[in-house]
């Protein structure tokens, strides 16, 4: 919309009412700040929920893989053999062999419920979302015989155990006597501690190398999955399809989106519910320009007439009074979008410091899976909210717009 010199004069006295408008200016003054909140609101929650996606994603599959190979007895047995199948499919970056049970542990007459995973030395110094999160001890006494463990950080808490104590593993698989099966108690000592973010997932986690994993469960030289990380996770089933064909005999194929179904589709059914929800915070920003915009015509008919004797076209009218609502949506966009980020930069001293006010805990990690607050901004998105509220106040300023350009000098003078 390209303004003539006056046209733009006019349109920025209009923004700065003078005496006797000050309620106009006031509506003016809370449609921005609206439109701000609005933006803002949008922006940081649309955030938030891109972070936990982000987080949840990253975490969860940094310890299960894009996808996993499974024997329909529980063991594969001939897993060396599908390890070399599935290095040789294209588009699979790595092949991990482990073994994952649930068991229990006892220290110090504290009992918890685990989740072991045995994986081989190389394969758990190498794993990027344990090996980076040590926060005691170190993954190197890790070593096949050793008798040393990897701990989650939650679980060591549960426990009172530390970088050196002595933890009891509780398996099932025993010896079979006369009067039933003996479980197999046997201790371990913790090498490390880890926080991998992820509540669930410190409480319960104890990573052990594979040997010691098959000799707790006397499961011999299987293994009870194969871990599989591809180099485009959104593309995980056309990647192993070749690879469910060569070991549908002997197993199964499950990748990342149909373990964890249920978590991801609630966080894309939430993120459309949440964006919905607060884009009509910026549609009663609209509003409120609306009418400061109405209020504006209202008091400035008479200069309209004015400028209409003077010369000045209908067209020059809708554009000064498109250019006054618009101009409001923009600078709250651009304020919205200034309050947003700062919001997010600090998010998580944001929430500590309302936990400490109201003395509620906001951020329990056992509900929300992770143990501080995540972000990631979408460029694309922020682009998509920005364009809308100024879509929205465009289309606000239409009507006053043409209520102005409609406006007939000769009635307005006549009795003046």
């Amino acid at each position: 919309m390209i303004l003539s010199r006056y046209e733009r004069m006019i349109a920025r006295r209009y923004l700065l009412p003078g005496k006797g408008e000050g309620f106009i200016f006031l509506v003016a003054g809370i449609s921005l700040v609206a439109v701000m909140l609005g933006v803002a609101a949008l922006v940081i929650v649309m955030s938030v929920m891109n972070g936990f996606r982000a987080e949840l994603f990253d975490k969860i599959v940094g310890l299960n893989g894009h996808a996993v190979v499974q024997g329909y007895a529980g063991q594969l047995r001939d897993w060396r053999d599908i390890v070399a199948l599935a290095d040789k499919t294209p588009g699979v970056t790595s092949a991990t062999p482990m073994i994952e049970q649930p068991l229990m542990t006892t220290y110090n007459g504290r009992v918890e419920g685990i989740l072991l995973r045995g994986m081989q030395v190389s394969d758990i110094r190498s794993n990027k979302t344990i090996g980076s999160k040590v926060v005691m001890g170190s993954l190197a006494s890790l070593k096949p015989g050793s008798g040393v463990i990897a701990i989650g950080s939650g679980l060591a808490d549960q426990l009172g155990a530390v970088v050196g104590s002595q933890i009891s593993l509780i398996s099932p698989q025993g010896q079979t006597t006369p009067f039933g099966t003996v479980p197999r108690i046997v201790s371990y000592t913790v090498g490390a501690i880890f926080t991998i973010g992820v509540y669930d997932y410190d409480k319960a986690y104890v990573i052990m190398p594979m040997e010691d994993a098959q000799t707790l469960l006397m499961m011999g030289d299987s293994v009870g999955m194969i871990e599989v990380q591809t180099n485009n996770a959104d593309r995980v089933g056309p990647i192993l399809a070749p690879l469910a064909r060569q070991v549908g005999q002997r197993a199964v194929i499950q990748d990342w989106r149909q373990m964890n179904a249920q978590l991801f589709e609630a966080l894309s059914v939430e993120r459309v519910a949440m964006f919905t929800v607060l884009s009509i915070i910026i549609l009663v920003a609209v509003f409120n320009i609306l009418s400061s915009l109405i209020m504006l015509v209202r008091a400035k008919t008479r200069d309209i007439a004015i400028l209409r004797t003077m010369g000045a076209s209908r067209g020059a009218m809708i554009r000064i009074f498109m250019t006054v609502g618009t101009t409001i949506g923009a600078l709250g966009v651009v304020a919205g979008l200034v309050l947003g980020f700062i919001f997010l930069h600090f998010r998580q001293n944001i929430v500590d410091f309302v936990q400490l006010v109201t003395g509620q805990n906001l951020w329990d990690p056992s509900i929300r899976f992770l143990t501080t607050l995540p972000s990631k901004t979408d460029p694309l998105e922020v682009t998509v909210i920005s364009l809308m509220a100024l879509l929205f106040s465009f289309l606000a300023t239409l009507y006053p717009a043409l209520k102005a350009a409609s406006t007939d000098p000769v009635q307005v003078l006549r009795y003046e």
